[in-house]
């Protein structure tokens, strides 16, 4: 792997914050000015032909002193018996709005989805299955804690038709595990693995956070070296972003525990290395994938998408959150659902949905988030598909964007050609600065602290 895209001085010169572009415009972006007939019209005018399924389960058994979710902490596992019952209202009418289009993903995260036991799990699954058509080869997932699940919890997965696997990890060194509150076995980690490929699952993901308390290169060399050996389908390498002003259980953890940003470059160096060398590709910013995954293949034909779970090869499809703080993205609008239980299950009760906020795009919008799906995606803009699709002169209508993206053509990290945009590979990990140049909601955002450090 050509790794000259970790030039220290060229990091820190652009070291800022911005979004992660999971969306344009970002959620930031959402008001509660956002009605439940907008989202029917978009629902009704959308040009997508199939549906993705989101659905949030917000309980947590332990709180991980690192985390930023919307979860709740509770031993009780009869308090999902409730949410699920309110959960499955709304299933069940957006299910009447969006039945017609055929499912092909499903995605349960959280919180910790395992947290439902077999029995509360058949029983959401039997709701999504009666209200939606849910496509037999569809791409099924969940997100999984090992701590607290048998070994024959999987099997359960597996018999319920789950054939994707996200395990959390974050990191095996016990020192570590200890100042964020998650001690787990890695053993047993190992374990789920074995027992979900013999059920048949296709994809397994584990999941590492590189910057935590008391990480260095040597302790880190160990988690990665037990990862390869482990040899998930994907990794996913997310960056801890320290916002204890955000996030109150983050006050559990000391500044001085943490790397320093030289240090956290070099861990993430460290695995991008690690993982190269045991055959998994660099996805857009923080995945890895073997060669042969279909993310690999898709980024490598320019074919990749990303939306508010991250990477993906699901491009035209509409995507539907259901459950506590959940995001669709249907059509050309963007809804939140309610983001405390009390709020969710008052506005369940009244009108069967749970829409706080969200923004209908209006044609900037959506030309502008083109060009940043395109560079996060593919690090290139076609500027003259960009044109003849919305029938505009790129330069002309982007002047401001390309006047703003002068440092990095003065620095030859994005090459401006007549017919297109190019980041060039030293500059793949200040993408989200380039994508910066392109939004004109986030200056004023970026100024209060509202996102994470790029780097």
């Amino acid at each position: 792997m050509n790794i000259d895209f970790f030039d220290p001085s060229l990091l820190a010169k652009y070291d800022t914050s911005g979004p992660r572009y999971t969306s344009y415009p970002t959620a930031l972006e959402f008001t509660p000015t956002f009605t439940e007939q907008a989202f029917i019209q978009a629902a009704q005018s959308s040009s997508n032909d199939t549906l993705s399924l989101y659905v949030h389960i917000p309980f947590c058994h332990s709180l991980c002193y690192y985390c930023g979710c919307n979860k709740i902490v509770t031993r009780h596992s009869e308090k999902a018996d409730k949410y699920l019952a309110f959960l499955q209202r709304e299933i069940a009418y957006r299910g009447n709005q969006l039945s017609a289009k055929p499912v092909t993903q499903l995605h349960l995260g959280g919180g910790t989805p395992s947290f439902l036991n077999p029995s509360q799990m058949k029983q959401l699954m039997s709701a999504l299955h009666q209200a939606f058509d849910i496509q037999p080869q569809a791409e099924i997932s969940i997100e999984i804690d090992p701590r607290k699940i048998p070994l024959n919890y999987i099997k359960m997965l597996a018999d319920s038709a789950f054939t994707r696997l996200s395990i959390g990890v974050q990191d095996t060194d016990l020192n570590v595990q200890r100042a964020i509150n998650r001690v787990q076995s890695t053993a047993f980690i190992k374990q789920l693995v074995e027992e979900a490929r013999r059920c048949g699952f296709v994809s397994i993901n584990l999941d590492l956070i590189y910057g935590l308390p008391h990480q260095n290169e040597q302790t880190f060399a160990t988690t990665l070296d037990t990862v390869a050996s482990i040899s998930p389908d994907r990794v996913s390498l997310f960056s801890y972003a320290h916002m204890p002003q955000r996030f109150a259980a983050q006050r559990k953890i000391r500044n001085e525990w943490l790397p320093d940003a030289n240090q956290k470059l070099a861990l993430m160096r460290q695995a991008a290395l690690t993982l190269n060398k045991a055959g998994y590709v660099l996805i857009g910013l923080d995945h890895f994938a073997r060669a042969d995954d279909e993310l690999s293949i898709a980024q490598e034909k320019g074919d990749m998408h990303r939306n508010f779970q991250g990477y993906t090869t699901q491009k035209q499809s509409d995507l539907l959150g259901l459950g506590l703080s959940a995001i669709s993205a249907i059509g050309n609008c963007y809804s939140q659902n309610k983001k405390t239980l009390q709020d969710y299950y008052v506005s369940i009760e009244s009108s069967e949905h749970a829409i706080d906020k969200g923004l209908v795009l209006n044609a900037d919008d959506v030309i502008r988030r083109d060009v940043i799906q395109a560079l996060m995606c593919n690090l290139r803009v076609d500027k003259q598909l960009i044109a003849e699709k919305y029938g505009i002169d790129f330069d002309r209508y982007f002047t401001n964007a390309i006047v703003a993206l002068t440092p990095f053509i003065d620095d030859q990290l994005v090459i401006n050609r007549p017919h297109s945009l190019e980041v060039v590979p030293k500059a793949r990990l200040l993408v989200r600065n380039i994508c910066l140049t392109f939004d004109v909601y986030s200056q004023e955002k970026i100024a209060q602290q509202r996102f994470s450090r790029v780097i």
